[in-house]
């Protein structure tokens, strides 16, 4: 596992603290989890089912909302409207510089707000809520008796999870003025997990979330957990159950990133991802990813640049024998090549002479599936050499290289 702390600009331009935890190898796909009211990215529950996902193959991106933990602004001044315009703003960070969320996770009122902002996160393809209220006006039960001092005074002190927080009427407004008329129009797959001896948030929330939102939705009984979800086997639970429920909404999960520079055919545009070694790859029709393996420092989102150097000698070298044997009516079944890159020096390098001390090599295996002849083998090998990358490759290349103004 790759743990990376990250910071992003929030509601109103504010310092968001984040923790994205990557996978060994190529994530599955990138989730989004928000955490639940007053708690922070760290809560034990958030961490645990964090770590279940990733070891599932997820990359996943918690933060703390502003005000909380170690974002930056005062928790006085947001509400649920701010919470969901941060998990936007997450979202928009993770597209930016990694991958966009396709899946959004929520604990508590943090799941009411992923259900509000999923209807802004083009990507995201399922939502998952744990314990939470259908309606964000739920979550004003935990301060009840401060009610008529904050819609009097204006704010009031209150006492959440054994630590004083300032409620201000703006906030208990914001929540009042919610509803539920968005979880119908979800147009995402749904997964509700609510225990039934909630004491914070009834189960009852569940059930409206439920009956509210239209197929395909799900519902998993979280039975005799707490609304913390403090035991490790039910947060280890939680994360089994949100893979398996969410491997196939991610099959052929298309996780392309649409960029603002446009290429003509035959151009390539790369472009950085994440400040680091991940890059955008562009062609007129196509989207994908190089990037540098974990033991360099990358973050193996994609292959490597010789990788790449390979895939094309490679994809051109079957490509080539395809159209000759269908040409040439020869009864190939299948061909494959494997390739690798290495460097040769000085007594080791048959290739090297006196200018040049080094040479790179590419071993290329070639393997033919069929009923052919020796003759049509040989010609088949023959014909390899003829393909035009590896031509380019074997002849005289020039890279010419201009500096062009932003």
């Amino acid at each position: 596992m790759n743990k990376q702390k990250v910071e992003f600009q929030g509601h109103h331009s504010t310092r968001l603290a984040g923790l994205l935890e990557l996978p060994l190898g190529k994530p599955t796909a990138f989730a989004l989890f928000a955490h639940c009211f007053t708690c922070g990215k760290d809560i034990a529950s958030a961490s645990r089912i964090s770590r279940a996902l990733v070891q599932k193959g997820f990359a996943v991106m918690r933060f703390d909302f502003t005000g909380l933990g170690s974002s930056d602004g005062d928790f006085e001044n947001t509400n649920f409207s701010s919470n969901v315009e941060d998990l936007v703003s997450a979202a928009a960070y993770l597209e930016s510089d990694w991958l966009p969320p396709s899946l959004l996770i929520g604990h508590s009122l943090g799941g009411t707000a992923v259900l509000k902002a999923a209807e802004k996160i083009s990507s995201v393809k399922g939502v998952v809520t744990l314990g939470s209220p259908a309606e964000a006006d739920h979550v004003a039960k935990q301060f009840f008796c401060e009610i008529d001092t904050i819609k009097k005074s204006g704010e009031a002190k209150v006492n959440l999870a054994g630590r004083p927080f300032t409620i201000k009427k703006q906030f208990l407004d914001d929540i009042q003025s919610q509803s539920i008329d968005h979880i119908p129009l979800l147009n995402k797959a749904l997964l509700v997990m609510h225990s039934p001896v909630d004491t914070v948030v009834s189960i009852d929330q569940a059930e409206k979330i439920y009956r509210a939102a239209k197929h395909p939705k799900s519902f998993v009984s979280l039975d005799q957990a707490d609304h913390l979800l403090s035991n490790k086997n039910d947060a280890q639970y939680v994360g089994e159950v949100i893979s398996a429920w969410s491997s196939r909404l991610m099959t052929n999960l298309d996780q392309t990133t649409p960029l603002s520079e446009r290429v003509n055919s035959g151009e390539v545009l790369v472009t950085e991802k994440n400040k680091n070694f991940t890059q955008n790859v562009v062609t007129d029709h196509h989207f994908w990813l190089a990037d540098e393996p974990l033991s360099v420092g990358g973050n193996d989102l994609g292959p490597d640049p010789y990788e790449q150097l390979l895939a094309a000698l490679g994809s051109c070298t079957t490509m080539t024998l395809r159209m000759y044997a269908e040409r040439k009516k020869i009864p190939l079944k299948q061909a494959s090549v494997k390739l690798k890159h290495y460097r040769q020096h000085g007594d080791d390098c048959s290739e090297c002479d006196e200018t040049h001390s080094q040479v790179d090599i590419i071993e290329r295996e070639i393997t033919l599936r069929g009923d052919m002849d020796e003759q049509q083998r040989q010609k088949l090998l023959t014909i390899a050499d003829r393909c035009p990358v590896h031509r380019t490759l074997h002849g005289k290349l020039v890279i010419k290289t201009t500096e062009i103004s932003p």
